[in-house]
Order: C-alpha cells, then sequence, then structure tokens
C-alpha cells in the first residue's frame, strides 16, 4: 500500500505537470495560428477531426483499458494479440474515412473534405502501430515516459504547424503538423521501455477477454461520440465553418478542467482502483472520496474563474474576428461541472468491472445533444444552442451516480456538498466583479 502510494503521489505529480504544459503549448500554438488563419479553416479541420473521433470511439473495444484492468495484462501473448488487434484497427478506421469523405464532402458542400478525410485518417493507421509499452506504464502507474513523449511530439507538431501556416496559410499546415506528430509518437513508444518489443499474435483467448470485457467499452465510446461530438457536427450544418470555429475557440477553454480530470482519471484513477478492487466496497469507497475530495476543489476552482473571467480572457487573448466566444465561454465553462463529478468517480465502475453504466448514461446524453441543440437553435438561436450544450452532462451524471449506489460506491453526498461551494464560490467571486466595475461575463450576450 505504501508502495502504492509512492506511485500515485510521482503520477499525479507528472499527470498534472504535464497537462499543464501541454495545454500552455496548445494555447502559445492556438494564439498565433489564429493570427496565421482564418477561422473557417479551424472550424474545417475541427469538423473533419470530429468524424476522425466518431470513427475512433464508434471502433474503440477498449484495448488499453483491457492491458490496465486483466490480470494477464503483462503476458507477451495478450499484449502482442492487442497490438495486432491495434494494427487492424487503425487501418479499418482509414479505410472509413476514405469511405466517407465524399458523402461528407457532397453534405456539407466543401469538396476539400474530399482529401482532408483520407489524410487525417492517416493518423489512425499510424496510432494503430503504437507500441503497448503506454499501455503498460499506464498499468503499472508509471507516468514520466509518456508525458516526455506526448509533450515532445506535441512541441515537434506544433512547430511544424506554424512555420508551414506562416509560410503557406493554408489547412495543409494543420494537417501536415498532426501527421508528424502521429509518426514521431509512433516512432518514439517503441523506447520506452528497454527490451520491450511487439509483434503480430493472435491468442484466441485473450482476443475473447478483451472483447468480452470491452463490450461495454465499444457501447459507451460509441455512445460518447454522438454525446461529446454531435454539437459539432450539429453547428458546421446549421451555421458555418466560421461560427464552428469560434465556437471551437470556446469550447476549448471551457473544456480545460474536464480534459485534466479525464488524463488524471485514465492514467491514475483506473490503475489505483483495479488495484484496491478486492477491498470491501465501504473502505473502497472510503479511499475514493478522501482523494476525490481533493481534485473536486482544485477544478472547481478552475472552472470558477473560467466560469467568472473567461470573456475577459477571450477578448484579451483573440481579435475581433473570435468575439463571440467571449459570451460563450462562461456558459460552457459552468456547464462541465456535472461532467467533473462524473469523471472523477466513473473509472471507478470500470475498474470493478460494471462499465455498463457509463454506457447507458453516454446513449441518453447523445440523445440529449442529438435532438435538444436543433430544437434549442430553432426556437432561441445560437444562445439557446450555446445553453443546450451545457447542460448535456446531466443525465450522465445522474446515470452514473445511480450506478456508484447500485455498487455501494456512492458519491452523492460529496457531490452535493462540492456543487453547494461551486456556486457560492461563484456567486462570490461574480459579486466581486461587478462591484470593481467589470461586469458580467454574459454582458457582450445582451448586447448582441
Amino acid at each position: 500500500m505504501s508502495s502504492l502510494k509512492k506511485l500515485a503521489i510521482r503520477g499525479a505529480i507528472w499527470t498534472f505537470a504535464g497537462y499543464g504544459l501541454a495545454q500552455a503549448l496548445r494555447l502559445g500554438g492556438n494564439l498565433i495560428l489564429t493570427r496565421l488563419l482564418e477561422p473557417e479553416l479551424f472550424g474545417l479541420l475541427a469538423l473533419a477531426t470530429t468524424f476522425l473521433i466518431g470513427l475512433n470511439l464508434f471502433s474503440d473495444i477498449g484495448i488499453g483499458t483491457s492491458i490496465i484492468q486483466n490480470q494477464r495484462g503483462d503476458e507477451p501473448d495478450f499484449l502482442n494479440t492487442a497490438w495486432t488487434m491495434q494494427i487492424i484497427r487503425g487501418f479499418g478506421l482509414w479505410l472509413c474515412c476514405v469511405a466517407i469523405a465524399f458523402p461528407l464532402a457532397s453534405f456539407y458542400e466543401d469538396s476539400r473534405l474530399n482529401w482532408i478525410l483520407p489524410l487525417l485518417g492517416l493518423t489512425a493507421v499510424f496510432a494503430g502501430f503504437n507500441s503497448t509499452s503506454f499501455h503498460t506504464l499506464s498499468r503499472q502507474i508509471s507516468i514520466g515516459k509518456q508525458i516526455l513523449v506526448e509533450v515532445g511530439t506535441q512541441i515537434v507538431s506544433l512547430v511544424v504547424m506554424i512555420v508551414w501556416a506562416w509560410l503557406s496559410p493554408t489547412v495543409w499546415a494543420l494537417i501536415g503538423g498532426n501527421l508528424v506528430g502521429a509518426i514521431l509518437k509512433m516512432f518514439l513508444s517503441y523506447f520506452l521501455i528497454p527490451g520491450y518489443s511487439n509483434r503480430l499474435a493472435w491468442d484466441k483467448k485473450a482476443v475473447w477477454e478483451i472483447f468480452s470485457f470491452g463490450k461495454w467499452i465499444f457501447v459507451s465510446t460509441a455512445m460518447t461520440f454522438l454525446a461529446t461530438q454531435a454539437d459539432r457536427v450539429i453547428i458546421g450544418k446549421l451555421l458555418s465553418f466560421k461560427i464552428l470555429g469560434i465556437y471551437t475557440i470556446a469550447i476549448t477553454f471551457a473544456l480545460l478542467p474536464q480534459q485534466a480530470i479525464e488524463q488524471f482519471s485514465c492514467r491514475m484513477i483506473l490503475p489505483i482502483v483495479a488495484q484496491l478492487a478486492y477491498l470491501p466496497r465501504e473502505e473502497l469507497r472510503a479511499k475514493i472520496l478522501k482523494k476525490r475530495k481533493i481534485l473536486l476543489a482544485s477544478v472547481g476552482a478552475i472552472a470558477i474563474l473560467f466560469a467568472s473571467f473567461g470573456d475577459l480572457l477571450v477578448l484579451q487573448l483573440y481579435d475581433e474576428r473570435y468575439a463571440q466566444a467571449a459570451w460563450m465561454l462562461p456558459i460552457l465553462a459552468l456547464g462541465i461541472w456535472p461532467y467533473l463529478l462524473f469523471d472523477t468517480s466513473r473509472q471507478v465502475l470500470v475498474a470493478v468491472g460494471k462499465p455498463n453504466y457509463q454506457a447507458y448514461g453516454q446513449f441518453v446524453k447523445s440523445i440529449h445533444v442529438c435532438l435538444g441543440l436543433p430544437i434549442a437553435y430553432y426556437f432561441f438561436g445560437l444562445p439557446g444552442l450555446i445553453i443546450m450544450v451545457a447542460l448535456n452532462d446531466i443525465e450522465l451524471y445522474s446515470i452514473s451516480a445511480y450506478g456508484l449506489w447500485r455498487e455501494r460506491l456512492s458519491c452523492l453526498r460529496q457531490d452535493m456538498q462540492a456543487t453547494l461551494l461551486l456556486l457560492i464560490g461563484l456567486a462570490l467571486v461574480l459579486a466581486g466583479r461587478y462591484w470593481l466595475g467589470f461586469g458580467t461575463p454574459l454582458d457582450r450576450l445582451i448586447s448582441l
């Protein structure tokens, strides 16, 4: 237990340090690229990326999660079979990108998607050849090398994008940077663990175990696409690539606390709880609540800052072309709170072998997004659509909370206390802002 605690502390430091550096690089690169490229190009790439993410999610059978969670996760036959399945999936994703390119180009009436999607889809092929060492290190709660590789490839990718955009301000700059990053990450993955290698293999028992565990991961991630990416698809069709590019800026900032928790959840919570799953539920629940309290306080503070001052941040960092993101960001930032509550506990259900609740929640959330966004836009325009996006995690959280209660791992009381503190903190910060003469975060929306 002492050794596990030390690994957890070291892993947490690496995770948050790496995430902070990655987001700083992302913000810096974004600020430079938005001055070199038009908003339309960001919207175009965001749409293509959305469909690639969708294909990834609709074909996810939880290979990496199986390596972390399965008792055979360290056996060569299991790892090599997983690697072989990963390669097959990568080529399958690329072929799907080729197949859907023309229909999507026709639907969105933009011929550029005919070649953007197949080229962007090559990143899935390269990812398929990534060494399983990434997952092995996650299983061992050894995070440092992963972080260094990811940050390093991000730096190289951004440099390629910026130089290319400066020389030729086209969407090619964004595509080229993504491809270079994927190739470099694949290459470096084979140097993470000395003597570690993968080869083609097909262990039928391993295949069955991965599919058996991954069936709910598959359903969950398929629904996750509709739940988390359909907003881009709908905005790209109902409005324009320009508005989609502006929305992408706002949602990128709003999701920062969520992405930080997702990183921590996948890298730390899942492998740690998987090793503690043998404990009696009451004891396991007590350990979860104790550590989770610190996480909620941290991400809650960040959510308050973005909800209170996000508009000023956007107006300070971006030019007038992106001004509408100023009123979108505070709404979206506050709306992620239910997801933060969900994401700080969802891997507990996965670790104890109950990923089905997440699948149910993502299904209900996908209905909310696919039906709610067009209806909200029809009656209330763009503000109504943004508010509906902000409300889309309530169903997901509710079903996950029910699952935790069923498994005697409920965090409901802690969630209610944290939410009350969040609202009090937000009210105090907003009152201070107004008293200092900075108005409210929605002043620009009101003035439209």
